[in-house]
Protein backbone atom coordinates (compact mmCIF):
# COMPACT_ATOMS: atom_id res chain seq x y z
CA UNK A 1 0.00 0.00 0.00
CA UNK A 2 1.43 3.26 -1.03
CA UNK A 3 1.34 5.57 2.29
CA UNK A 4 2.46 8.70 0.15
CA UNK A 5 0.22 12.07 -0.58
CA UNK A 6 0.20 12.13 -4.91
CA UNK A 7 0.54 15.64 -4.17
CA UNK A 8 3.90 15.54 -2.33
CA UNK A 9 4.60 14.11 -5.76
CA UNK A 10 4.31 16.14 -8.01
CA UNK A 11 4.17 20.00 -8.72
CA UNK A 12 3.56 22.62 -12.02
CA UNK A 13 3.88 25.99 -11.82
CA UNK A 14 4.42 29.08 -14.37
CA UNK A 15 5.37 32.38 -14.33
CA UNK A 16 6.11 35.38 -16.99
CA UNK A 17 9.54 37.25 -16.67
CA UNK A 18 10.65 40.42 -17.91
CA UNK A 19 13.73 41.29 -20.93
CA UNK A 20 16.21 41.64 -18.03
CA UNK A 21 19.29 40.86 -16.82
CA UNK A 22 18.00 40.16 -13.79
CA UNK A 23 15.54 37.07 -15.04
CA UNK A 24 17.90 34.13 -15.23
CA UNK A 25 18.61 34.62 -11.87
CA UNK A 26 15.04 35.00 -10.70
CA UNK A 27 14.15 31.83 -12.93
CA UNK A 28 16.55 29.95 -10.64
CA UNK A 29 15.19 31.09 -7.16
CA UNK A 30 11.08 30.22 -8.96
CA UNK A 31 12.66 26.87 -9.58
CA UNK A 32 13.88 26.22 -6.39
CA UNK A 33 10.48 26.97 -4.61
CA UNK A 34 9.04 24.86 -6.92
CA UNK A 35 11.17 22.08 -6.32
CA UNK A 36 10.73 22.77 -2.56
CA UNK A 37 7.19 21.96 -3.04
CA UNK A 38 7.94 18.25 -4.04
CA UNK A 39 9.29 15.57 -2.13
CA UNK A 40 12.64 14.97 -3.05
CA UNK A 41 12.76 17.85 -5.92
CA UNK A 42 15.94 18.57 -4.78
CA UNK A 43 17.25 16.01 -6.66
CA UNK A 44 16.91 18.06 -10.01
CA UNK A 45 18.02 21.44 -8.69
CA UNK A 46 21.46 21.88 -10.29
CA UNK A 47 20.86 19.98 -13.60
CA UNK A 48 17.68 22.00 -13.46
CA UNK A 49 19.46 25.38 -12.62
CA UNK A 50 21.56 24.58 -15.31
CA UNK A 51 19.18 23.96 -18.09
CA UNK A 52 16.73 26.61 -16.71
CA UNK A 53 19.43 29.34 -16.68
CA UNK A 54 20.60 28.93 -19.99
CA UNK A 55 17.40 28.61 -22.13
CA UNK A 56 16.53 32.03 -20.51
CA UNK A 57 19.90 33.44 -21.31
CA UNK A 58 18.87 32.34 -25.15
CA UNK A 59 15.23 33.86 -24.44
CA UNK A 60 17.05 37.16 -23.59
CA UNK A 61 20.15 37.25 -25.89
CA UNK A 62 17.49 35.63 -29.16
CA UNK A 63 14.14 35.86 -28.72
CA UNK A 64 12.89 39.21 -26.88
CA UNK A 65 12.86 42.87 -27.41
CA UNK A 66 12.63 45.35 -24.82
CA UNK A 67 8.59 45.03 -23.63
CA UNK A 68 8.61 41.66 -24.64
CA UNK A 69 8.01 38.69 -21.77
CA UNK A 70 9.57 35.22 -21.55
CA UNK A 71 7.22 32.45 -19.84
CA UNK A 72 8.27 29.73 -17.91
CA UNK A 73 6.62 26.33 -16.96
CA UNK A 74 7.75 23.79 -14.69
CA UNK A 75 6.47 20.35 -14.00
CA UNK A 76 8.27 17.63 -11.97
CA UNK A 77 7.55 14.41 -10.33
CA UNK A 78 9.68 11.59 -8.80
CA UNK A 79 11.14 10.55 -12.20
CA UNK A 80 11.57 13.60 -14.38
CA UNK A 81 11.79 17.43 -14.47
CA UNK A 82 10.19 19.25 -17.72
CA UNK A 83 11.06 22.79 -17.96
CA UNK A 84 10.03 24.91 -21.07
CA UNK A 85 10.58 28.61 -21.59
CA UNK A 86 8.60 30.79 -24.32
CA UNK A 87 9.49 33.70 -25.96
CA UNK A 88 8.35 35.76 -28.80
CA UNK A 89 10.94 34.94 -31.42
CA UNK A 90 10.48 31.88 -33.96
CA UNK A 91 14.25 31.67 -34.35
CA UNK A 92 15.18 27.62 -33.19
CA UNK A 93 18.28 27.44 -31.25
CA UNK A 94 21.10 25.86 -32.46
CA UNK A 95 23.37 23.38 -30.90
CA UNK A 96 27.02 23.79 -31.75
CA UNK A 97 29.10 21.34 -31.79
CA UNK A 98 32.16 21.31 -29.32
CA UNK A 99 34.70 22.40 -31.78
CA UNK A 100 32.64 25.33 -33.35
CA UNK A 101 31.97 26.69 -29.63
CA UNK A 102 35.21 27.79 -28.45
CA UNK A 103 34.46 31.74 -28.09
CA UNK A 104 32.17 33.41 -25.71
CA UNK A 105 29.42 32.05 -26.61
CA UNK A 106 27.84 29.40 -28.55
CA UNK A 107 27.87 26.39 -26.05
CA UNK A 108 24.56 26.96 -24.15
CA UNK A 109 22.72 24.05 -26.18
CA UNK A 110 25.41 21.90 -26.34
CA UNK A 111 24.86 21.77 -22.22
CA UNK A 112 21.45 22.08 -22.80
CA UNK A 113 21.69 18.66 -24.92
CA UNK A 114 24.68 17.29 -22.54
CA UNK A 115 22.50 17.39 -19.46
CA UNK A 116 18.95 16.28 -20.99
CA UNK A 117 16.95 13.18 -21.14
CA UNK A 118 15.34 14.93 -24.27
CA UNK A 119 14.79 17.88 -25.49
CA UNK A 120 13.07 19.87 -28.66
CA UNK A 121 11.46 23.17 -30.31
CA UNK A 122 8.63 24.18 -31.23
CA UNK A 123 5.59 27.07 -32.11
CA UNK A 124 3.71 28.64 -29.16
CA UNK A 125 0.15 29.94 -29.39
CA UNK A 126 0.50 32.72 -31.07
CA UNK A 127 4.29 34.13 -32.01
CA UNK A 128 7.23 32.67 -30.98
CA UNK A 129 8.13 29.63 -29.82
CA UNK A 130 8.49 26.84 -26.46
CA UNK A 131 11.65 25.20 -26.15
CA UNK A 132 11.37 22.39 -23.54
CA UNK A 133 13.86 20.19 -21.93
CA UNK A 134 12.95 17.14 -19.78
CA UNK A 135 16.17 16.70 -17.14
CA UNK A 136 16.85 13.80 -14.63
CA UNK A 137 17.67 13.24 -11.14
CA UNK A 138 21.46 14.67 -10.55
CA UNK A 139 23.99 12.08 -9.65
CA UNK A 140 25.27 11.20 -6.18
Amino acid sequence: MNTEDPEDLTASDSCWLPRSNRSPGKARRFLTRTLSSVKEGERFLDKGELVLSELVTNALVHGTRTGQLIWIGLKVDGEQLWIAVEDPSSSVPVVCQASAAEGESGRGMLLVEKLSLAWGCGPREGIGKRVWVLVGPDQN
